[in-house]
């Protein structure tokens, strides 16, 4: 549970609000003047061991991605496909570990990428909500993303959220109502992130005209910049849904190149660094010319 006294300054006075502009939002106005989307890339922490994912997060920032997504593997995923659950059980089984993952945030800072977490609720309650936005913000965190967390509960987070500084990034579907991306705008913090459909994470072969629809109506409910992800996979959706959005976010592609043919386990290092760079390369030269 939080601590009370880690919502204070030395002298006892409850910390205010910060005012540090957002990294994300940052990011967004750098590409908006060049008429390009950003590029944001997810991989579990952990997978597939602690060390080798630091060496990917600086791959994928040194290959193309702007914005990490630094997942954090759960045991009870309601959102994740099969690809992600695979690297997930894998980076709990080696050992991951949630006061560990701040290595990573400060990992892809170091490399000039904008750090975000990605993360199911119930890890941020248990470590602290207090504690987590603090040791975030410590280690140079942008945002956290919640997939399971609407805004109508999140008062812990947003108060939290606003004395570090800290961006809140909130999921919308092609079933969310009006009213419901009305409150999740004017609740978000850094971006809205945009599911191209419901159900779990995952490559697909080809995505519908709802993504655009959904990033329409969002900016009408007055969102800043909207991101669109699950589901994308190739250069060429990529170059399509960046076409419209501020952002394209791919999971499931990234992750795949560090996994055998099997899909159960990882590839050696040497091997999965490589095949991931690549991929990025790929994913980034058709996302960032989407426009051209």
């Amino acid at each position: 549970m939080t601590n009370a006294n880690d919502a204070t300054t030395p002298s006892g006075q409850p910390l205010g609000i910060s005012h540090k502009p957002s990294p994300t939002e940052a990011m967004f106005d750098e590409f908006k003047a060049d008429n390009k989307p950003a590029f944001i890339g997810y991989l579990p922490y952990g997978f597939p061991n602690p060390d080798y994912s630091l060496k990917a997060f600086k791959t994928m920032v040194e290959h193309g991605v702007d914005a990490v997504e630094i997942g954090l593997p759960y045991s009870d995923p309601v959102m994740d496909g099969p690809v992600i659950q695979a690297a997930s059980q894998i980076a709990i089984d080696n050992g991951e570990r949630i006061a560990n993952v701040f290595r990573a945030v400060e990992t892809v800072a170091n490399a000039g990428g904008v750090p975000l977490v990605m993360s199911y609720w119930n890890l941020i309650f248990h470590y602290g909500v207090e504690r987590f936005a603090r040791d975030f913000e410590n280690a140079g965190g942008a945002g956290l993303i919640t997939p399971d967390l609407i805004p109508d509960e999140a008062g812990e987070w947003i108060e939290a959220s606003d004395r570090h500084g800290l961006d809140r990034i909130f999921l919308v579907s092609p079933d969310s109502t009006a009213e419901r991306l009305k409150v999740v705008a004017d609740n978000a913090r850094g971006f809205v992130y945009a599911a191209a459909r419901m159900g779990v994470t995952g490559e697909r072969a080809t995505i519908d005209a709802s993504p655009q629809e959904l990033v329409a109506r969002t900016r009408e409910a007055g969102a800043r910049n909207v991101c669109v992800g699950i589901g994308v996979s190739t250069a060429e959706q990529g170059a399509r849904v960046g076409s419209y959005a501020d952002g394209v976010i791919v999971g499931s592609a990234l992750v795949h190149t560090m996994l055998d043919e099997t899909g159960s386990l990882a590839v050696d290092e040497t091997t999965g660094l490589k095949a991931l760079a690549a991929k990025a390369e790929e994913l980034a030269e058709g996302i960032h010319n989407a426009r051209n």
